[in-house]
């Protein structure tokens, strides 16, 4: 039987962060949802980051508040590193989404599926501790901070598909992204700057005419 080969969607984004994905203690707080295979963690959070760094120039990205306002969540999943079984989905209510103040909070009932109790169990002892989400982005903007710094900031995202657990939060997606982002910021300066200089240029002709 052949073997189907699971790969990322190439019209969205993937962000990992560094927030640990985790049953909470008594001493945290109440569970959102009655189980016993119970996780919550931040998908995302409201804080700059360094997205990217290469020789001497840094690439950080930030969400805007409000970022969430009008995004499509109606069916958000959680998955393993971003493909595979459905763990949770908000449809049935064994996934839960939150945005707050510090930004976009997700819990979950690993109940369900053999798959989602596997990975409760490597929740619980440690093996997988991180998330990550995926997305598309409604608006975005890009600012040159200095000659070495870059920062995209996201202000409306426009869909959410799921919130995964991930094994290692590093991957190239990161890369090309800031590749891409900060090349395009760079082309759009160069066009301004040789437009600028053909006004300048045109101007002293005038007046030396």
């Amino acid at each position: 039987m052949a073997t189907q080969m699971m790969t990322k969607q190439p019209d969205r984004e993937y962000r990992n962060l560094s927030s640990l994905l985790a049953p909470p203690t008594d001493a945290e707080r109440h569970k959102r949802l009655d189980s016993n295979f119970y996780v919550e963690g931040y998908a995302a959070k409201f804080e700059r980051f360094l997205l990217w760094e290469y020789n001497d120039s840094k690439y950080y990205e930030e969400l805007a508040p409000g970022a969430f306002d009008h995004a499509e969540m109606s069916d958000v999943i959680m998955q393993y590193d971003h493909q595979g079984k459905v763990l949770a989905r908000l449809t049935n209510s064994t996934l839960g989404i939150d945005v707050d103040e510090t930004g976009l909070f997700m819990f979950a009932d690993l109940s369900k599926s053999t798959a989602a109790k596997e990975l409760y169990e490597e929740i619980t002892v440690g093996l997988i501790t991180r998330m990550s989400w995926a997305f598309t982005v409604e608006d975005v903007s890009v600012e040159r901070l200095d000659e070495h710094t870059y920062l995209r900031t996201i202000t409306q995202i426009k869909k959410v598909y799921d919130v995964s657990a991930v094994s290692i939060p590093a991957n190239d997606d990161t890369e090309i992204l800031a590749r891409s982002f900060v090349a395009g910021n760079i082309e759009a300066e160069q066009r301004e700057l040789v437009a600028r200089q053909a006004r300048i240029l045109t101007l002293k002709i005038k007046m030396e005419v």
